[in-house]
């Protein structure tokens, strides 16, 4: 073989390396929005609805998540039941639940990171359900693509909100129930939104990156309570 036969097998390789890689991270970065896009498109293709349960404080229900292939074949009327009901989301439209994460300095990559691991992160300084103030929770990443596919995932379909759709939280063993008024895209280094409070209001404000897998802006979406909560006692 010669030395231009081998320099050129060596570059091949090097560049079926690089193109696999490439691959590779569209896959990481783009998957997870992927696959929620998919799951909530054969939710709006067989009108499938999500009733929340009320679920008992203290119980395990993290093994009650809809699955894949209840979407497909199963029935049209599936349970949502909160991850944790100490704090947890649940956002019937998208067929969505998951824990939040309480007091997460949003400012500190170390530790917002590990929170998001686990679920959604509650921003500290920022009031709890209930309570006259802004909740501020976010699912996003700030630090490169990988992190960003998989911690994005949860608030991936956030844009598919529509005013008047339904989000609940479970606070302390309390339910208390939310729906959209409006959603925005604002630049990263706008906080605005959050230390100007509606004056004696509540509100729930939920971010994500945007677009999906990015840390270009912040999608965010402004949701009231409707006064309809819940306590649940062991």
């Amino acid at each position: 073989m010669t030395r231009n036969e081998i320099k050129f097998l060596i570059l091949r390789s090097i560049g079926n390396f690089l193109f696999l890689f490439a691959i590779f991270g569209v896959v990481a970065t783009f998957g997870p929005a992927a696959y929620y896009e998919v799951q909530f498109r054969i939710i709006q293709a067989r009108g499938v609805r999500f009733e929340v349960a009320e679920a008992p404080r203290g119980s395990n229900t993290s093994r009650q998540r809809v699955s894949f292939a209840d979407l497909l074949v199963g029935t049209k009327e599936q349970v949502l039941v909160p991850i944790d009901t100490e704090f947890s989301i649940l956002i019937p439209k998208l067929g969505a639940s998951a824990k939040v994460i309480p007091n997460v300095d949003p400012s500190s990559e170390e530790k917002f990171l590990p929170a998001l691991a686990e679920g959604v992160a509650h921003a500290q300084g920022t009031v709890f359900p209930g309570l006259s103030g802004n909740i501020y929770l976010f699912a996003h990443s700030a630090d490169n693509f990988w992190n960003a596919g998989r911690y994005n995932a949860i608030f991936y379909l956030l844009k598919d909100l529509k005013e008047g759709d339904e989000i609940v939280i479970f606070f302390q063993g309390k339910r208390h129930n939310y729906f959209v008024t409006e959603s925005r895209v604002v630049e990263p280094s706008d906080v605005s939104f959050i230390t100007h409070a509606l004056e004696g209001n509540e509100q729930l404000i939920l971010q994500t990156c945007w677009p999906p897998g990015t840390t270009l802006k912040r999608f965010l979406v402004f949701a009231r309570p409707r006064k309809t909560d819940v306590i649940f006692r062991n």
